[in-house]
């Protein structure tokens, strides 16, 4: 094998990677540095992830101080001391101090939290995790696997939304369909605009007009990252934002970023242990496989995005996945977790029949919370019988909240202490493993996250597939009377629908 520099060609050697095997995954956009460090972590055991208990599955209640029921308005109380040192330590005056006072502690209501959030956002950036094109979100079999009698009823609407998002990056496809079929903006569209409204806001409350605020960030992926890009140049004109670029005086259009590379496939358990890089794709001989390697991959890719950021002087960065409309940037959320002073907060929301895909809250052994990813970490069959004996589950929303004074200073040991999932496939490229990091693993890696319990219908409209999206849609209101369609899709169909149409308006500033 040929000598390109000593440590990778001692790596190669130890991982058995030839030097026809090498050049394979390098012209396929393979980070083969990161994929042999994988490796190492997972031979190292530091992957592995802590065990979870079904019967240690955590819901809000009085006593739990992490948890926060923010489907009810929030209120804050602190003592006069932290209230004032917090305010002061924010670089705001006492006039954002509460009115109500209870003893000698102050008592912040949900719209002083608001407006302390909103004038916060100066320090506040706003990321995207792009994920890659609309492969499996617009798969015909996995979507009917959801419901195929509401599949069946909005056939003509998945096929007309399916053309419009073949190849495409999920965030630049329709948002939405309307109830007479047409398409609504992208995910992506639907974000900005909320962003440049949050930021006029700002300037409403504050006139200060020259501040930059709520910079916005994302993780692109090799496959979509130039397609985005074009997609961006075009939303710098699209009705939607323009006029809302020149008044806020920012634009997210032109992002802060990173591109995740690629990591090569690893040999199937049944090849034994250690595993290796997967060399025999479709039967070839040194031919490797390119996958993501996770959307937790986040933490090293956009390293220096998070350290620029810090140093320009953001405190907080929101962190949440380009398919769910729910996410947006939330003042009261913002207040919460400066005046709190914890280290990253999360979103949880009640779980439903169309969460099926995802991770719940649960309680580890140590007593640590932590995300359960269903099939994973926690057998699908447990999770159904929870939901059947009425014990109530949060479902992760996938959206975060992390301090940055915290987050930064830790992100190489996050890096490699991020729990590793590795499963096994059988596809038409053979049998081989993929290992993928999820950034909401990183819950019980922190200290003291906050655990937000909010409205699905406010925070989480989730798209994982197309048929999602068009339940959530007002086209799905076809399913209403179909007597063959689940109760409980239906009634969740209802839920989010209204909720959709609530968002649009305050969210977004549109009507359908």
């Amino acid at each position: 094998m040929d000598r390109p520099a000593n440590s990778r060609y001692y790596a190669c050697m130890k991982h058995q990677i030839s030097s026809a095997l090498l050049k394979n995954l390098e012209s396929k956009g393979v980070d083969v540095q990161r994929t042999l460090s994988v490796l190492d972590l997972i031979e190292s055991k530091k992957a592995t992830i802590p065990s979870i208990s079904s019967n240690k599955l955590r819901v809000p209640d009085a006593s739990d101080t992490r948890i926060i029921d923010r489907t009810v308005p929030a209120i804050l109380r602190l003592s006069r001391e932290v209230a004032e040192r917090r305010l002061s330590e924010l670089g705001l005056s006492r006039d954002c101090l509460p009115v109500r006072k209870v003893k000698s502690d102050f008592v912040f209501t949900e719209t002083e939290l608001k407006r302390i959030g909103t004038l916060l956002y100066p320090r506040v950036a706003y990321g995207v995790l792009n994920g890659g094109s609309a492969t499996t979100y617009i798969d015909r079999k996995k979507n009917q696997e959801l419901d195929p009698a509401a599949f069946a009823l909005m056939t003509r609407e998945f096929d007309a939304a399916s053309l419009k998002s073949r190849d495409a990056p999920k965030g630049v496809t329709p948002a939405y369909v309307a109830a007479d079929g047409s398409m609504g903006p992208s995910f992506l569209v639907l974000k900005m605009r909320s962003l440049l409204l949050r930021a006029n806001e700002y300037r409403v409350l504050t006139g200060d007009v020259k501040t930059p605020v709520l910079p916005f960030f994302q993780m692109t992926s090799e496959g979509t990252d130039q397609s985005l890009r074009d997609a961006y140049r075009a939303y710098a004109g699209d009705p939607l934002l323009a006029p809302l670029i020149a008044k806020a005086g920012i634009d997210p259009t032109k992002a802060l970023g990173g591109v995740q590379p690629l990591l090569a496939a690893l040999t199937h358990s049944s090849d034994g242990i250690p595993r290796r890089i997967f060399d025999r794709a479709y039967g070839e001989e040194n031919e490797g496989l390119a996958l993501p390697g996770g959307h937790g991959e986040n933490f090293r890719v956009l390293t220096s995005v998070y350290r620029k950021l810090r140093e320009s002087g953001i405190r907080w960065a929101y962190l949440g996945n380009v398919d769910n409309s729910g996410y947006t940037v939330d003042p009261v959320s913002v207040a919460l977790i400066a005046l709190k002073g914890a280290s990253a907060a999360f979103e949880f929301s009640w779980k439903t029949q169309m969460d099926v895909k995802g991770g719940i809250l649960a309680e580890r052994d140590d007593g640590k919370l932590s995300v359960a990813e269903i099939g994973q970490s926690i057998d699908k069959a447990e999770v159904t019988e929870a939901e059947r004996s009425d014990k109530p589950i949060l479902f992760n929303c996938a959206t975060g909240l992390f301090d940055l004074d915290y987050l930064v200073p830790r992100l190489d040991r996050i890096v490699d202490e991020l729990p590793i999932r590795v499963t096994d496939q059988d596809k038409e490229a053979g049998r081989y493993a993929q290992a993928e990091q999820n950034t909401w693993d990183i819950v019980g890696l922190l200290d003291d996250p906050l655990i937000f319990a909010v409205a699905k219908e406010k925070r989480f409209i989730a798209a994982k597939m197309l048929l999602e999206t068009l339940l959530a849609s007002p086209a799905g209101a076809k399913i209403d009377g179909a007597a063959d369609v689940s109760p409980g899709l239906k009634k969740a169909s209802a839920r989010l629908r209204t909720g959709f149409a609530g968002l649009l308006k305050s969210e977004f500033s549109l009507d359908l």
